[in-house]
């Protein structure tokens, strides 16, 4: 099985980067095939909604969302961490989101959706923020809802944690660790739902 996780936050070994690793762990340990990309250190630009792949489902932007799209597009499990900045996805998740408008034409206009392997294509949405209030998540997750399904991804869990905003306070969480090592189980067919 084929994996690719999408760490969104700009902070080096933070809390998202944290929650990512630990669901990793059990894929990893499994034998399954990960690819991991921290959006941060890509070079991916703006969508410019230029209509260029319209007509091929290919974006003709060339950067490191090249990369990016190739390891979407194979994959059977796709990971996505961010935290919550504004009540919405950081500006590297977003602008990887948004330049999966290609995504979106081959789907919907080219009617071209990516095919799953045997196992079909699941996804998991990892959330942290700063904030308490549940907008934050309720708004973040309609964004990546419509990312999982512009991929061909048709479900996908979330794993969301509020009021967490230093560097490292995740790991004081009494359960947030668990809870996502057990998403990443699920993830995989380790657990059941």
């Amino acid at each position: 099985m084929k994996v690719v996780a999408f760490n969104g936050s700009p902070r080096s070994g933070g809390n998202v980067e944290t929650l990512l690793w630990e669901a990793l762990r059990p894929v990893e340990y499994t034998g399954h095939d990960v690819a991991k990309f921290n959006l941060n250190e890509l070079s991916i630009r703006p969508c410019q909604d230029c209509g260029g792949c319209e007509k091929t489902g290919i974006c003709v932007q060339k950067d490191d969302m090249t990369l990016v799209a190739d390891a979407i597009r194979a994959a059977d499990r796709i990971i996505l961490g961010s935290p919550i900045f504004f009540f919405g996805l950081s500006a590297q998740t977003k602008a990887m989101v948004d330049r999966c408008q290609s995504f979106w034409c081959e789907r919907y206009i080219l009617k071209r959706p990516i095919t799953g392997g045997p196992d079909g294509r699941k996804g998991l949405l990892i959330l942290v923020g700063g904030m308490k209030k549940e907008v934050g998540v309720t708004c973040a997750g309609e964004t990546a809802k419509a990312f999982f399904r512009t991929i061909s991804v048709p479900e996908h869990d979330t794993v969301s944690f509020l009021g967490i905003d230093q560097k490292g306070a995740i790991c004081g969480h009494p359960t947030a660790r668990d809870d996502a090592y057990r998403a990443g189980r699920r993830l995989v067919g380790l657990e059941g739902g």
